[in-house]
């Protein structure tokens, strides 16, 4: 098992910089215009000839309210009919996609998100996935990882039963605080009891897995009522629990603007209430499996990161990241094979391009070979908090030390600070550095000295 991770607030101070999360490098930060439709037919050509299996991401960007802290591509609508044009651009795309695939790639994971993806009728919901069905190869025996995104206030254990039927196994639910006036201040009043009943509802409907999500450095946030927050989740005991650093970037998400700056908790508050959660969800069973994400020990996150397998892409951590990742709907981003691209993120456009019977990529990027090589260095230190040499030569014949040279001081100091353990075998992010894996992986990012820090999160 790994370490239990070490706090250590001074070390967070020095080393808490900006930076991408990394669910891919390069970062969508690196996108440009240069890949379209082309380079998009030739990558599912590819993933076709290999058989490789999929990934499934449908993005359904629509939601009844918004919420203020919300950094999300959404449509804010009470006109459910509004849904209906952009479904029928979306089988559009599907049909437009699966026929560049070959009918034996079978599809291990599918994921819904938002958006509020049940904003979609039930009539709709069960349209979109016959059309899935019937388009790619999605498995019949529940054993794929088949999520969605559930905001409680807009699902019921009908909604749950629907759900189910359908093929899903795993929810995703946000919750982000339970203190009415932390609530009030983000406009999304949500109670325990609707939280909890969809708990109930996914549990005796057999779901696999359900995952929570918290968000820290909200308004009016204190320590004390974050931490009552945290022990109400603890008791609906869920599988995972995503516990998110607020970033208010109000020049960039124009919802955030109706944030009052003056209610937000402190630098130091925010690491207070991390530490404190932290402490809770330890004491409570849960493993830290890093950049923000816990699990309870027979989760199978937890389980990959055992054994050495775990993985991330755009959608997180995963286990499936051996698939192409197929983005489907406005600004849906798709991974497959070194091609990075996505969906334009206006839905005029998005619908435009469909309508003229046009993929709607808007931009991306082609990995070279540094690139590859850095992605599988990252990689392994995000999900694994260690890297042998040796394995990173075998697989792109390199010299490690010489090829990363100029890094070599960067990685020094961090030793000599206590982030990580370096010698000439290998890097080990130790259980101080684990909070901070974020700020040890941007050593090796060479992309980030020409981008604009403010666009990222802080680390902590």
């Amino acid at each position: 098992m790994l370490d239990a991770i070490r706090w250590d607030t001074d070390l967070i101070r020095r080393h808490d910089l900006a930076g991408p999360r990394y669910t891919s490098y390069p970062t969508a930060l690196q996108f440009d215009g240069q890949v379209g439709t082309f380079d998009l037919f030739q990558a599912l050509r590819d993933s076709r000839k290999a058989l490789r299996p999929l990934s499934l991401y449908v993005h359904v960007p629509f939601c009844a309210n918004i919420c203020y802290y919300c950094a999300c591509n959404k449509v804010i609508t009470k006109d459910r009919d509004r849904a209906l044009p952009y479904l029928q651009r979306l089988e559009q795309e599907i049909q437009l996609i699966a026929c560049h695939l070959d009918p034996a790639q079978t599809v291990e994971q599918l994921h819904f998100g938002g958006g509020t993806p049940t904003f979609l009728s039930h009539a709709e919901l069960r349209q979109l996935m016959a059309r899935l069905r019937k388009s790619f190869n999605l498995l019949d025996d529940d054993s794929g990882d088949y999520g969605i995104e559930i905001d409680p206030r807009e699902a019921d254990w009908s909604t749950m039963g629907l759900l189910r039927e359908l093929g899903f196994n795993r929810v995703s639910i946000g919750l982000q605080d339970l203190d009415p006036a932390v609530q009030r201040a983000v406009n999304r009043l949500q109670s325990l009891e609707e939280t909890r009943a969809v708990i109930d509802a996914a549990r005796t409907l057999q779901f696999r897995s359900i995952n929570l999500d918290l968000i820290y450095g909200l308004p009016k946030q204190t320590p004390g009522t974050f931490a009552r927050t945290v022990d109400e989740v603890i008791a609906l005991q869920p599988d995972r629990l995503s516990v998110f650093n607020y970033a208010h970037l109000p020049e960039r998400f124009m919802p955030q603007r109706r944030i009052n700056s003056d209610e937000l908790p402190t630098p130091a508050q925010k690491l207070d209430m991390l530490q404190g959660t932290i402490q809770q969800l330890t004491a409570a069973g849960y493993r830290y499996i890093g950049m923000d994400h816990f699990a309870l020990p027979d989760d199978e996150l937890a389980i990959a990161q055992e054994e050495s397998t775990l993985q991330r892409n755009f959608q997180g951590y995963t286990t499936h990241g051996h698939c192409d990742l197929i983005g489907l709907g406005v600004s849906a981003i798709s991974q497959i094979g070194d091609l990075y691209c996505q969906n334009s993120s206006d839905l005029n456009q998005y619908q435009n391009a469909l309508a003229s019977s046009q993929p709607a990529t808007h931009r991306g990027l082609l990995c070279n070979a540094d690139d590859r090589l850095r992605r599988a260095v990252i990689q392994q230190l995000i999900c694994h908090f260690s890297l042998e040499f040796a394995r990173i030569e075998h697989t792109f014949n390199i010299d490690f030390q010489g090829y990363f040279a100029d890094l070599w001081p960067q990685l020094q100091r961090l030793a000599a600070d206590g982030l990580i353990e370096l010698d000439n075998e290998k890097i080990r992010v130790l259980p101080a550095g684990r909070l901070l894996v974020r700020s040890v992986c941007r050593v090796f990012d060479a992309y980030l000295g020409q981008q604009d820090h403010q666009r990222f999160s802080r680390v902590i």
